[in-house]
């Protein structure tokens, strides 16, 4: 699905009316089309299959320990607001009798991430396409985020961080679960999210 962007510039000229200011304005001259790029690259995950990323895969002749990636950039905009939430995602999986290259499992989660969200949606999202597009023994998938719409509005909380977990396969036992969520602790030891 392509994005519609002089549809979105004529919404940001009718938003910027609805607000009281004047759209030709100097300084606004050119907010809708940065507004509608922007989007563009916000929603670029609509109508997307994250699957896609996971589709070259590479048999492996022994089961192996877990596969943990942490700390990968989480950018997405919240459905109910249209307001940014941004933070990490940590992914973990026991594989089957295949792996898939380290970098692809960034490209689902920026996939998912690039369409409107709630976190709740977003972690859920990520471990059902690991398992559709991997057929792992067990996932793990944890999201980190600051939600703007709880931090510049609202209660206005700035300093609040989401946790969402989503757990698949052998990896929803509490003590498996465990051993990777010290893993992912471990990792992301000192690191500030957001």
């Amino acid at each position: 699905m392509a994005i519609d962007r002089a549809r979105i510039e004529a919404a940001v000229v009718e938003l910027l009316h609805a607000i009281g200011e004047d759209p030709t304005k100097e300084g606004f001259s050119t907010t809708p089309e940065r507004v509608a790029q922007a989007y563009s690259e916000f929603f670029a995950g609509v109508g997307e299959d994250p699957l896609v990323h996971l589709a070259e895969s590479v048999p492996v002749d022994q089961l192996s320990d877990a596969v943990v990636v942490t700390n990968i950039t989480v950018r997405s905009m919240c459905e109910h607001h249209l307001l940014p939430f941004l933070g990490v995602a940590h992914l973990a999986y026991l594989p089957g009798d295949r792996v898939v290259g380290l970098g692809k499992l960034p490209r689902v989660v920026n996939t998912l991430a690039a369409r409107p969200q709630m976190q709740e949606s977003l972690t859920e999202q990520i471990a059902d396409t690991l398992v559709e597009g991997l057929d792992p023994r067990g996932v793990v998938v944890v999201v980190e985020a600051k939600h703007q719409c709880v931090g510049a509005r609202g209660v206005e909380q700035t300093d609040s961080r989401t946790i969402t977990i989503a757990s698949r396969g052998e990896l929803t036992d509490p003590v498996a679960r465990a051993e990777i969520m010290t893993l992912i602790g471990t990792s992301t030891a000192g690191h500030e999210h957001g």
